[in-house]
């Protein structure tokens, strides 16, 4: 749990950090979030979660709220406040604080939250190895997934719903059966013919930070790789399942709706990518 929180310019105990009860952020749900993992107190893809939030402040016509020297210097105390080593750092921008009405309100600044905490890797690193088990959910998400908004309702009545089932992730299709991501993933698959797909982001999906670095990754390992839909029963058929993002890295998993994927353990691709991945961006975080 954070300890402490930046909330607009300043750093505040965690129980007493507050936003106005008609912030857009809380009230339509205005606004916008990035995740960085923290790795040794260091931020992980810094440029790449800057560069989409800049794009999703962009896309939602809110004003960037400071520069990026600043942000980095928010961030970085954030988690040195909270003494975080390994861990994430939350920051959410919404469009202020107005009188409700569902027009943008006129010269109203950002508000601007930043929280952090520990986590243990040592749990993810023993469900990698044994492989998590993910389920299928319609995607009803709005139709403009590409920008990371705090409008998750969709999300988390799906990731609900893989908790009830027993599942660490829920995997969404859309309505021609075909997987669009997770309820807070990208996805992939290895295909029966052992190639690498993933949806491409021309489609009504996030643009992954996570995902674009293991893309790099792919290429350097030569690894034939299709950015190309796949379905619900392709997904079943394929020899890997694994699914991505800024707090779980790589994970693999290892059933589908009950269904064993392959041989029904994490695969050497998931497997390698996820190794490869974290030895990246251990070194490379700022």
């Amino acid at each position: 749990m954070s300890r402490i929180a930046y909330v607009n310019g300043t750093y505040q105990p965690h129980n007493n950090a507050t936003v106005h009860i008609e912030d857009r952020g809380f009230q339509f749900a205005d606004g916008v979030y990035e995740v960085w993992s923290v790795f040794d107190g260091k931020l992980a893809d810094f440029e790449g979660h800057l560069s989409r939030l800049a794009r999703s402040l962009t896309e939602l016509r809110i004003p960037i709220p400071m520069t990026a020297q600043a942000l980095g210097q928010v961030l970085k105390e954030t988690i040195r406040r909270n003494r975080v080593r390994n861990g994430i750092v939350y920051l959410q921008v919404t469009r202020g604080t107005a009188p409700r009405d569902h027009a943008f309100p006129q010269d109203t600044p950002p508000s601007v939250v930043v929280t952090a905490k520990s986590l243990d890797l040592r749990k993810g690193e023993a469900l990698a190895a044994k492989g998590a088990a993910g389920v299928t959910h319609p995607d009803i998400r709005w139709g403009r997934c590409d920008i990371k908004t705090v409008g998750l309702l969709p999300n988390a009545l799906a990731k609900q719903a893989a908790r009830e089932r027993g599942a660490y992730e829920a995997i969404l299709f859309d309505e021609m059966g075909m997987v669009t991501e997770g309820s807070s993933t990208n996805a992939w698959i290895v295909d029966e013919n052992g190639r690498l797909r993933t949806r491409d982001t021309q489609a009504n999906i996030l643009r992954g930070i996570t995902r674009a670095a293991i893309l790099k990754l792919v290429e350097a390992e030569g690894i034939e790789l299709d950015e190309r839909a796949f379905s619900v029963e392709e997904a079943k058929r394929a020899r890997e399942v694994f699914v991505t993002a800024a707090s779980s890295f790589v994970m693999p998993i290892v059933t589908l709706d009950g269904t064993r994927i392959g041989d029904g353990k994490p695969g050497p691709i998931a497997t390698r990518l996820r190794e490869v991945y974290l030895e990246q961006a251990r070194r490379e975080a700022i």
